[in-house]
């Protein structure tokens, strides 16, 4: 569960906190579980819902981080192989918050936009465009790091 409070949070400590909030949110909740589905998916659920509650004291719809403007360059396909997951997870760490959560939402959690614009209480075209972007910050930074591996 750490790994996934990680990928919401800024840092491990922030994670950290995630992380034990969460549980105590499981603990005390225990006897809500209904055995409907797996524990562990009941308690990531508790965990996300910790994290975007932890980012929505810390609300990100105005943020601008200057990637609006980044090209739409190609990225080698093979780019993403050579990534190990711990880089993977690097990359998407240091996406900036809104971008983060959102890409974390929808392309790891599945969430649709619509859930995603109810749960952060956005518009579902904030969502699509965070995510947007978010993608683009990614191929932008595999574009560097596959630059800087054909040295």
């Amino acid at each position: 569960m750490y790994a996934v409070c990680l990928r919401y949070a800024r840092t491990s400590s922030d994670a950290a906190d995630i992380l034990q909030e969460g549980f105590v949110k499981v603990f005390t909740k225990l006897g809500q579980f209904q055995f409907q589905g797996s524990f562990e998916g009941w308690v990531r659920r508790i965990m996300v819902n910790t994290a975007l509650r932890a980012y929505q004291r810390q609300r990100f719809e105005h943020e601008s981080s200057g990637y609006e403007q980044l090209p739409e360059s190609p990225v080698d396909p093979d780019a993403l192989s050579t990534l190990s997951e711990e880089e993977l997870l690097r990359l998407i760490s240091r996406l900036p918050d809104g971008y983060r959560v959102v890409f974390n939402l929808v392309a790891i959690e599945g969430f649709s936009h619509a859930e995603v614009a109810e749960t952060l209480g956005i518009q579902e075209s904030t969502s699509r465009s965070q995510l947007t972007k978010a993608r683009r910050w990614l191929c932008e930074q595999l574009i560097i790091l596959n630059k800087v591996a054909q040295f």
